[in-house]
């Protein structure tokens, strides 16, 4: 071969082993690019993998919260059970964090519901002022457990002579109170649909039931009537059911109702307890229930200490209600009998014979004073420290109090219960439920005052055929065995407007040694 051919192809061998090699070059550049790719794909799919997986893990977790917090929501009598087993599968930071949630927000158990034949509905309309209607309250209670039937959330008297438009839930916890009842009755708010409709239509039937009635009056003249036509209404509720003769259970169901299932709202329990810290930064206080106000005098007839135009504006109003039936009173011979309340006079010197402190606060739990200064002069004189709602607190937070009279006497209610001492000036509805919730809480001090030997004692000082020191001694020893202590309730079958009442000495719901009682008289 000659040189030229050889120079030839030694230049073509050089330029195909060159680009052999580019080609070599370039086939390995392109497969690290696809191993970098190859790379990248497996780097982004093991990223969306794990951004998966930490998505179904949040999700999870949450799930799993939502489900722990709705089984707490729900905590019927069976969820504790439930979440008293769960697994431990939380660290011990969760662990210390359940405890913290767990102390500030208490989980709240709530009974197991009645499961029972439904006979009907009953719905009430109380009458008369709040302790009325509270006790009124604590007897459908019973008579709705006793027959079987749903109650309905009672309706509040808005017609009588406070004229309060307060509604149930305004003074009371509702769900409070048809919560803690559900293992004896069931409550609701309102009628079902198909019924509030016939209801609207005067499809029910309307009735006041028998005053002090046995429950068996109940189960043979009411139960049938629910039965008939489904929804009952009784409008007239106060005083219908016996003090005395009921099985032991309802005693105490109406105790249950009365001192646990009505509870007042969180406002108004709010603001009786700022009054109770203002009453106590200062010392001890008594409870002066001074039942000397304007509509007390003019359903009474007791004008002791008022002058003549007095006199005739309590007589106008007393005739201006027509179910105020008694119309023409003797005031001195119904004071004699120990029928109408103390005057502020006569209780200053009652208080005074009493040894009672001049200088203790003493907290009036009433409304406007009929006679105003002038009628409380003897007294303001007497204890320096009188103190009212009003003088403690801000005008501003009474104002959603003001005319509803039903609210300012449940502040009154409730302070009045937390006092060192109780002494109510006549024994209406608010001095005796408050007498026995008194009884109720440990036997606290209640004087109850002996108004019929006291305005004799009274009359006698003020003639001054008694000594002060006779009278402070008659006194004193007349009330010795009237302070509340345990006793038994006076039953007097024939007469049940006269015997003791039973919400003044509920005796059957009553933690008592076991020493005798002794007989009221």
């Amino acid at each position: 071969m000659r040189g030229g051919e050889r120079n030839d192809m030694c230049r073509i061998e050089r330029e195909t082993g060159e680009e052999r090699e580019r080609w070599r070059r370039w086939g390995m550049g392109l497969k690290r690019l696809g191993e970098r790719r190859v790379e990248k794909l497996k780097s982004s799919m093991v990223s969306r993998s794990r951004m998966k997986l930490c998505m179904i893990r949040a999700a999870t977790t949450v799930l799993l919260w939502t489900c722990l917090v709705q089984l707490i929501a729900l905590s019927g009598m069976w969820g504790p059970r439930v979440l008293k087993g769960w697994p431990t599968f939380f660290s011990q930071d969760s662990a210390a964090l359940d405890v913290k949630l767990s102390s500030a927000v208490p989980i709240r158990v709530l009974p197991p519901k009645r499961v029972y034949k439904n006979n009907g509905y009953l719905m009430v309309s109380c009458n008369g002022g709040l302790n009325q209607m509270r006790a009124a309250i604590c007897d459908m209670v019973a008579v709705a457990r006793y027959l079987n039937v749903t109650l309905i959330v009672p309706e509040l008297d808005k017609t009588s002579f406070w004229a309060d438009p307060s509604e149930f839930q305004d003074i009371f916890d509702a769900d409070h109170f048809i919560t803690s009842l559900r293992d004896e009755v069931r409550i609701l708010k309102e009628l079902p649909p198909r019924l509030k409709k016939r209801v609207e239509l005067g499809m029910m039937y309307t009735m006041p039931p028998i005053s002090w009635s046995d429950i068996s009056y109940y189960h043979n003249q009411i139960l049938p009537l629910i039965q008939k036509y489904k929804v009952v209404h009784l409008n007239r509720t106060d005083a219908r059911l016996a003090n005395n003769g009921l099985p032991m259970e309802i005693q105490k169901l109406r105790c249950r109702v009365n001192f646990i299932a009505l509870r007042f709202t969180s406002q108004i329990e709010e603001l009786g307890r700022r009054v109770i810290r203002l009453l106590r930064q200062n010392g001890p206080f008594l409870v002066l229930h001074l039942r000397y106000e304007m509509d007390m005098l003019a359903f009474s007839g007791c004008t002791q200490g008022c002058n003549s135009e007095e006199v005739e504006e309590l007589t106008r109003m007393r005739y201006a209600y027509p179910w105020w039936k008694e119309k023409i009173i003797n005031s001195d011979l119904k004071r004699k009998d120990g029928l109408c309340p103390l005057t502020p006079e006569e209780t200053s010197l009652a208080l005074t014979a009493l040894d009672i402190d001049r200088n203790v606060q003493i907290y009036i739990a009433a409304g406007e004073i009929y006679g105003g200064e002038r009628r409380m002069a003897s007294l303001a004189a007497a204890y320096p420290k009188l103190v009212r709602k009003e003088t403690l607190l801000e005008p501003s937070d009474l104002r959603f109090f003001q005319n509803h009279s039903s609210q300012m006497a449940a502040l009154d209610y409730l302070v009045s219960l937390e006092s060192d001492i109780f002494v109510p000036t006549y024994d209406g509805n608010m001095a005796k439920v408050v007498e026995g919730h008194r009884r109720y809480l440990g036997f606290k001090k209640t004087i109850l005052l002996d108004r019929r030997l006291l305005v004799e004692l009274i009359d006698r000082h003020n003639s001054e055929s008694l000594s002060w020191d006779e009278f402070s001694s008659a006194v004193k020893e007349t009330h010795a065995d009237r302070m509340g202590s345990p006793t038994k309730r006076l039953v007097m079958p024939d007469r049940p407007k006269e015997e003791d009442y039973f919400y003044a000495n509920p005796q059957e719901c009553l933690e008592i040694s076991d020493e005798p009682l002794t007989s009221s008289t």
